[in-house]
């Protein structure tokens, strides 16, 4: 299976692809914003990702605070100060769309509601991405299955029979374009908690492809998701960690994403295609490493071999030790000489 992102193949056979998760890191800041592009970039991503939203349209009054959101913003607690604070306007978001298409990384955004995912889709944004809050909501998983684009599908919160009904969901409102990503809504995430092993077995269940979203500090599990067969790693990060707003604390500083995008490089380079093959950088040490057969004691011509009279050693530049019993009851042609490597040719 193999989806197209833009100009950017994801899944079987291609690079996983890195997505670098913005998110609201910028703190409404679009010189920030700009300047996280442009990072990305350098650091190695192939994407950078942004939240699009209306405040009013995505949380009432009513809506409070999750705990992290309070710990690292220090606000009261309510949902609505603190997201109008966020918030990209749409020319901001059109300016975003423009750099990331003039340095090289494709500009990515989640949207949260239907005025932001029509946005999206008229800016010309080649994916949409899903938040796992919206995992149930069907209504709106229709609406962006409708915009025939890749749907990028995060699961926290998710049980087995949510996630096979969104996935239903987006399917039967004809887009079968879908990349279901494993991840744990908790900032950060407990490593315990990632359970990694729901790659492979979203993949068999699901048929779709796999990827992971990283809530977890530091980069080991981001890197296991890949050799599991994760097609798409999304990982928060952040110009600094001491900059404010609620999701600074569980993002990944430039210098990390680097370090993260080299892994998992060397990680997909380390996996290989499967196929169990000597390696070029093996083949001078078959020689040195494997063994031959040697005989024991000097044989005379025409003395018949006995596995007694041979061993096998070092080098492995002879005949190998799984023919030592063709070799047994041949006659020598010629004097073979004790602890020597024999051949073919000097029997019959």
């Amino acid at each position: 299976m193999k989806i197209a992102i833009g100009a950017r193949d994801v899944g079987d056979g291609a690079p996983s692809f890195i997505i670098a998760e913005a998110g609201v890191n910028h703190d409404g800041s679009l010189s920030r914003a700009i300047e996280m592009v442009r990072v990305a970039k350098k650091c190695g991503a192939d994407a950078i990702k942004f939240q699009s939203f209306h405040p009013e349209d995505l949380a009432s009054a009513a809506a409070p605070l999750a705990r992290y959101q309070r710990t690292a913003t220090r606000r009261g607690r309510s949902q609505l100060p603190m997201l109008r604070d966020l918030a990209l306007a749409e020319d901001e978001q059109r300016e975003l769309y423009k750099v990331s298409q003039r340095i090289g990384i494709q500009f990515l955004s989640t949207p949260f509601d239907d005025r932001s995912a029509q946005f999206l889709a008229d800016l010309g944004v080649p994916a949409l991405k899903v938040a796992s809050g919206d995992l149930t909501n069907l209504p709106f998983l229709r609406r962006l299955a409708s915009y025939r684009r890749p749907l990028i599908l995060s699961t926290g919160m998710g049980t087995m029979s949510e996630v096979r009904e969104a996935v239903r969901t987006v399917k039967r409102a004809g887009n079968d374009r879908l990349i279901v990503l494993q991840c744990t809504s908790a900032y950060p995430e407990p490593p315990g908690e990632a359970n990694l092993r729901v790659i492979p077995e979203f993949r068999r269940k699901l048929r779709t492809l796999v990827g992971f979203s990283d809530h977890t500090i530091g980069l080991g599990a981001a890197v296991g998701a890949v050799a599991l067969g994760a097609c798409i790693i999304e990982k928060h990060f952040t110009l600094s960690r001491d900059l404010p707003g609620p999701d600074q604390g569980a993002s990944l500083e430039p210098d990390e994403l680097s370090r993260l995008v080299a892994q998992i490089r060397e990680t997909e380079a380390a996996l290989g295609n499967g196929v169990k093959r000597r390696m070029p950088s093996e083949r001078e040490n078959v020689v040195a490493a494997r063994k031959s057969v040697v005989t024991r004691v000097d044989i005379p011509a025409g003395v018949r071999l006995t596995a007694s009279m041979l061993t096998v050693k070092r080098p492995g530049s002879g005949i190998p030790p799984r023919d030592l019993n063709r070799l047994v009851g041949r006659v020598a042609r010629v004097d073979i000489p004790a602890d020597s490597l024999i051949s073919w040719k000097q029997v019959r």
